[in-house]
């Protein structure tokens, strides 16, 4: 249902209060002209409610040759501040950036973060952003699951539709994503509530069948004829095989003609009880970018590609983000997703 502004606005105070914005600090909005209106002026609104020091920053947009439509994460790694030091610069004087143009995966956003400066991504449309409000709450759950996950050495994930894949965990941090920016160098995206790390170069081992009903993005589409199954190997998908969704996957990936758009990404699930897998059917595909089916909670999140946000060696822009259902996922021998249901660490549980 539509927002108003000044309930967006109000929201956005509610973010922005959580992620330490107050009269000491600076908020730099990053847009471009794609940048959602009612998300920017509510940005600029609440920062100056909280008596920061808010300014804007608009930059023209990037498009590749390679791209193909519209969605934000559907190119990555280059954006329309690759070499552009000025408005670099400007970025890393505030003390918050929020971006509603999509940095992730460049090399400039790791080197904003890496000055100290914050960062919070805001794309999704209001009515998400209101339905999945993040609270400490939201917090202390990914947080519980956060430390379990940093203890285990491997990862195992099974499921029914014949899953059955394991890697080695350790080389990697663990990413967490609750939906404010309330530390130095933190990148968050709001809406979300879910955790991920990356299995150790070469260790990714076994077979992910996606089902039907499983998603796929960017493409916003719902596995929906026969199984997809993706043998991996090594660290890489070798083998994609199924119906015509298996088909529509291996033409697009080949036509980034990158060796490296097979390697397996970060690794995850989803803990935000307010997602839910059926909201992506109810968007046009132009409206958001998914972070529903990227956050509902007992999902197995995985993806492909990049990993140079974590200091990996992969700088390749095919980034696939795959939501499966009905997962069963163990950190060495504790289960933390069953069947698809968030079981364990207790404090991770939204009950």
């Amino acid at each position: 249902m539509p927002v108003s502004q000044s309930e967006l606005t109000q929201h956005f105070e509610h973010v922005l209060r959580l992620s330490r914005v107050d009269e000491s600090q600076s908020v730099a909005i990053l847009k471009s002209h794609y940048s959602n209106t009612f998300i920017v002026n509510a940005a600029m609104e609440a920062s100056l409610r909280l008596k920061a020091r808010a300014y804007i920053v608009e930059l023209p947009a990037f498009n590749h040759e390679t791209a193909m439509g519209n969605d934000l994460t559907a190119y990555v790694g280059h954006t329309a501040l690759t070499d552009h030091p000025a408005a670099q610069q400007a970025l890393m004087a505030a003390d918050l950036v929020v971006d509603t143009m999509m940095l992730l995966h460049s090399p400039e956003q790791e080197a904003i973060l890496k000055s100290g400066t914050r960062i919070l991504l805001a794309v999704e449309p209001p009515e998400m952003l209101a339905r999945m409000l993040p609270s400490e709450s939201d917090k202390r759950r990914v947080v519980a699951a956060q430390k379990v996950f940093e203890q285990a050495a491997t990862i195992k994930v099974t499921s029914a539709a014949g899953s059955d894949f394991q890697a080695a965990l350790g080389q990697y941090p663990v990413v967490t994503e609750y939906g404010f920016a309330d530390e130095p160098g933190r990148w968050d995206h709001w809406p979300s509530g879910f955790l991920f790390s990356w299995p150790n170069e070469g260790t990714a081992e076994g077979t992910l069948v996606l089902d039907v009903g499983d998603i796929l993005l960017p493409f916003k589409n719902y596995v929906r004829e026969k199984p997809v199954t993706l043998e991996i190997e090594k660290g890489f998908i070798k083998r994609i095989h199924g119906g015509f969704d298996a088909e529509y996957l291996r033409e697009y990936m080949e036509h980034f003609k990158d060796p490296e758009v097979y390697a397996l990404s970060h690794i995850g699930w989803g803990l935000q009880p307010r997602a839910q897998w059926t909201a992506l059917g109810l968007h046009d595909k132009n409206d958001a970018i998914g972070m529903d089916a990227r956050a509902f909670e007992g999902n197995f999140l995985f993806s492909t590609g990049p990993n140079t946000e974590v200091g990996g060696p992969r700088n390749t822009p095919c980034h696939m983000d795959i939501p499966m259902r009905h997962c069963t996922v163990m950190l060495d021998d504790l289960t933390v997703v069953e069947e698809g249901k968030v079981v364990a660490p207790e404090e991770s549980l939204s009950h």
